[in-house]
């Protein structure tokens, strides 16, 4: 595993580096600047970009998705029970909105390993999620975690912006200013020059670093980042680097009314010890970033195998100065 760790609270950036996994034909050092699949960390930074467009004036939170929506994709959503008049922009981004999440159903993952070539399209995954189940709870009533739901986002996005969401993102959060080295949205985006080969990744002994970037691509995930440069945008993130205005960052950080409402907050989970808040997210394939208010301190971890993401949590947490409970 990889970490970097940054921020006015430490001396200077520093990195940690141990082999990879223990698979010895597949093991490797993991440079800080080496870059991995980061799933779901995209999230975050995802739901900055919506923050970035109701700066700037060009989306309600509170608007109603049907019409901001792909009209298919609407359909879609109808047919399968969801109310697009009543679900909200700000729903999908706090998870609140109850919807189906088909990356969790463990059919989807199957589905993804006997196809390992296929190009998902974002109508294929949202088609999933309203076969495979049903409307969780009424819209904003309460947390249930939704890929599905970010995708949407995704959609919602590229119709505001007229770009695909990784140009969407890379233009609204200004990212070749903080000089990203290996940082690129798959598929929608060229991998930088100077950026160091992409690790192989593992789901225990299965190997899925040739799964097609379509799995998770449209909003949930789809970018591709080292440990440091997950660390740099978190911190940009914080400390006034990606937003024109502080009370953006006061927006997205919004408690809403749901229940399960304490632990996420728009694009970020939040976790209190010993009286203070830290915030993260992590990556399905085994990443996870935490961002320390208290101590302005940064840190970004990244593994080749989900069986070592406890250990990187663990490793994570102690480096952001997270209390054990």
């Amino acid at each position: 595993m990889s970490l970097w760790v940054t921020g006015k609270g430490v001396a200077s950036p520093y990195a940690v580096s141990t082999a990879a996994n223990s698979d010895t034909a597949a093991s490797q050092a993991l440079a800080s600047d080496t870059p991995v699949r980061v799933a779901s960390n995209t999230k975050t930074f995802v739901a900055a970009t919506v923050l970035r467009l109701w700066e700037q004036g060009r989306i309600d939170l509170d608007a109603a998705i049907g019409p901001l929506l792909t009209p298919r994709l609407d359909v879609l959503l109808r047919s399968g029970g969801y109310d697009t008049a009543r679900i909200t922009v700000r729903q999908l981004l706090s998870h609140s909105a109850g919807i189906y999440d088909h990356a969790q159903d463990e059919r989807y993952l199957q589905l993804v390993l006997s196809q390992p070539g296929k190009r998902w399209s974002r109508e294929d995954q949202v088609s999933l999620a309203v076969k495979w189940g049903k409307p969780l709870d009424p819209p904003g009533t309460a947390f249930h975690y939704s890929d599905t739901g970010y995708i949407l986002i995704g959609d919602i996005i590229e119709r505001i912006t007229g770009q695909s969401l990784g140009k969407a993102v890379r233009t609204q959060l200004r990212l070749d200013r903080l000089k990203l080295r290996s940082t690129w949205w798959e598929i929608l985006e060229d991998k930088p020059r100077r950026a160091p080969a992409r690790a192989r990744q593992f789901i225990g002994d299965a190997e899925v670093t040739g799964l097609d970037a379509s799995v998770d691509l449209h909003g949930g995930g789809g970018l591709v980042m080292s440990a440091k440069d997950l660390a740099t945008l978190m911190a940009a993130l914080f400390e006034g680097g990606l937003f024109d205005r502080p009370g953006t960052l006061k927006e997205m950080l919004w408690q809403g009314p749901h229940k399960g409402a304490d632990g996420y907050r728009l694009g970020v989970f939040v976790k209190h010890a010993s009286g203070h808040d830290y915030y993260w997210h992590s990556g399905y394939w085994g990443t996870v970033a935490y961002y320390a208010p208290a101590t302005r301190i940064a840190v970004a971890g990244v593994t080749t195998n989900q069986d070592a993401y406890r250990r990187l949590v663990i490793a994570v947490q102690k480096a952001a100065g997270v209390a054990a409970p």
